[in-house]
């Protein structure tokens, strides 16, 4: 039997001689040597040497599974027939061998091995010949070029390896300068917090003790008030001593002439009194005539003409009259303009009054609030859409009204009126106008009440008017001075007293106001000769007490700022005349106007600047915000 060379054929189910290859899924060219290599081993030796193999850096390869080799066997004789293809197709036998060690030095031998024994295969030619150098060849290729991978691999894997260790020191190094960042971060952050609680904890330890000095101070001046009023009531008590004993001792001296007086003479004497008395009478009647002619022919005042009609005394200077009159009258004609332009027009104002009334409600004692709504209110009586004496008689109302409110900011009121007044001058007269209806006592004027005819002179050219009251009642007293009804029930004197204080506030505020390059139309000149007609015309009682006081600590600061001694001369004056005449009349409601007076002369608070006077320039909600902040 002659063995023939076998073909094989890779990825084929072909025949090759006779020979079927079975295919196989991970089949590879090194599997294929291992395979030969493996059958020249059973071959040659029995034993099989197991080899593990290893390349390059002693890194095992990883071997596919075995080769299997299928041939078939087949008789041939020795005589030639027709048909050759007709063969005995018999069992191949399967080899399957073990992975081999395979390397560079062992090709040799595996190729000496296939020389050396020549009963695998018979001697083939020159196509197989070259078929199995060029398969050599290619296997040789094919190991240096799996070697170039794997050192590619590896050095790329090295190359890998040292790239992630540099990634992940770059992380480490940003790690810690993050963390160390962080730390200076809150570091800033505690010490932020440590200023803003330092902050905070001073602010309120100012607070503190600024309510403690408001505390202690209002203590004193309690103290202050209860000893005054300890004197004053020692002083009274002292007073009615001396009186009821100068009354005991009148009677007593009246006894003794009574006792000693003859009959006859007490008649003679009672006759020349009787005489005396009709005398006086008639010359108390000429000169009252005498008067009231001069008040008519100097003043020609309406107010004075209706008190004349009713009989009411009004105790005032004859140039203070005058002023109110001429004011009076300018309010009278605007009053008739306006009711024409309402007549004929019929145009609705009712929203321009409404915004008017909204921006005098919103003024505060704030700069950049007086300067807005001042400007605002300027704008509304220059508005062409509304006739400005409208808008001029619509703000006066709305300001005086305003004034009404015990609350309301009197110093900032003043800056408004009279930055608004520069643009627009004759609001001035309409707002005293105004002013003057609702308080007398802004002329200054003061309201008599008297059951009976009583006689007054003329002096120091203030003219005193005296004609016979003719109330039906206290309460028809009361509302000619002012007093409000509301469902028929007349308004507390305590109510009056404070919406009175309120009015003359803003009076006294507005006289003293004085802005730079702006003129004040009634400025401190108005308020001094305020001050001193006042206080030569109008007596002392409950209502000129609220009212001087209120004014002096409005305007006091200014006015002793410009007229420096002689507006002491006028506190001396109303600390020798107007508070004796007040504690004269012994009324308790009195007592604490009589103390605050006081007070303010003899601790001199003239020389201090009224609180608000000075206007803010922020909120003081913004600038605690600051504070705590």
């Amino acid at each position: 039997m002659v063995l023939g060379a076998v073909k094989l054929l890779v990825g084929s189910a072909e025949r090759v001689n006779g020979v079927g290859i079975e295919p196989e899924p991970d089949w590879s060219f090194d599997a294929l040597v291992a395979e030969l290599n493996a059958l020249e081993t059973k071959l040659t030796s029995p034993p099989l040497f197991d080899k593990t193999i290893s390349r390059g850096k002693n890194e095992e390869i990883k071997r596919g599974k075995p080769f299997i080799l299928r041939a078939d066997e087949y008789e041939m004789e020795d005589t030639e027939s027709e048909d050759e293809d007709e063969k005995a197709l018999v069992v191949g036998k399967r080899f399957i061998c073990d992975e081999l060690y395979l390397s560079d030095s062992d090709n040799s031998d595996v190729v000496s091995s296939f020389e050396v024994q020549p009963y695998l295969m018979e001697e083939v030619g020159e196509v197989e010949g070259a078929l199995f150098e060029f398969t050599h060849e290619h296997q040789l290729r094919v190991k240096d070029e799996i070697r170039n991978k794997i050192s590619a691999l590896e050095t790329a894997l090295v190359n890998e390896s040292l790239n992630s260790t540099s990634s992940l020191l770059r992380v480490e190094k940003y790690k810690e300068s993050r963390q160390e960042l962080d730390r200076k971060l809150d570091t800033q952050y505690q010490r932020r917090i440590a200023e803003a609680l330092d902050n905070h904890l001073t602010a309120v330890q100012r607070d503190r003790e600024l309510r403690s000095q408001i505390e202690e101070r209002k203590i004193r001046s309690d103290a202050q008030y209860e000893e005054a009023k300890k004197k004053i009531a020692l002083q009274e008590e002292k007073q009615r001593q001396e009186k009821a004993k100068a009354e005991a001792a009148a009677k007593l001296k009246a006894e003794e002439a009574k006792q000693a007086a003859l009959e006859s003479e007490r008649k003679a004497a009672m006759e020349a009194k009787i005489r005396a008395a009709t005398e006086a009478e008639k010359r108390a009647e000429k000169e009252a005539t005498e008067a009231a002619a001069r008040l008519t022919d100097n003043a020609s005042s309406p107010s004075n003409a209706e008190t004349k009609e009713s009989g009411i005394v009004y105790r005032a200077a004859a140039s203070t009259l005058n002023l109110e009159h001429g004011r009076l009258q300018k309010l009278k004609e605007l009053y008739e303009q306006n009711q024409m332009i309402r007549s004929s027009s019929r145009q609705d104002y009712t929203r321009h009054e409404s915004h008017i009334s909204r921006l005098i409600r919103q003024i505060r004692g704030v700069r950049d609030n007086v300067r807005s709504k001042a400007t605002d209110l300027t704008k509304l009586l220059n508005d062409p859409q509304c006739p400005q004496s409208i808008s001029i008689e619509i703000f006066a109302k709305k300001i005086v009204s305003y004034c009404e409110n015990p609350g309301n900011a009197p110093f900032a009121s003043g800056y408004v009126i009279v930055l608004v007044t520069s643009q627009v001058p004759h609001a001035m007269d309409i707002l005293l106008a105004e002013l003057h209806r609702a308080c007398l006592y802004t002329v200054p004027k003061h309201l008599v009440y008297r059951k009976s005819m009583g006689t007054d002179a003329v002096e120091s050219g203030f003219l005193i008017l005296y004609r016979q009251a003719t109330f039906q009642s206290k309460e028809a007293y009361f509302r000619t001075i002012g007093y409000k009804e509301d469902d028929g029930k007349m308004e507390s004197t305590d109510d009056y007293l404070k919406r009175l204080e309120s009015y003359m506030k803003v009076y006294g505020a507005l006289v003293q106001t004085e802005i730079q390059n702006v003129q004040n139309l009634h400025g401190l000149q108005e308020g001094w000769a305020w001050l001193a007609r006042f206080l030569n015309a109008l007596p002392a009682n409950q209502y000129t007490a609220v009212s001087l006081n209120a004014f002096l600590q409005m305007a006091g600061f200014a006015l002793f700022r410009k007229y420096k001694s002689q507006f002491v001369k006028l506190l001396k004056v109303i600390s020798e005349n107007f508070l004796v005449d007040l504690k004269a009349r012994n009324v308790p409601e009195l007592t604490r106007t009589v103390v605050e007076i006081q007070t303010y002369i003899e601790d001199k608070k003239f020389l201090k600047e009224p609180e608000g006077r000075s206007l803010q320039s922020n909120l003081l909600s913004n600038q605690a915000f600051n504070n705590y902040n």
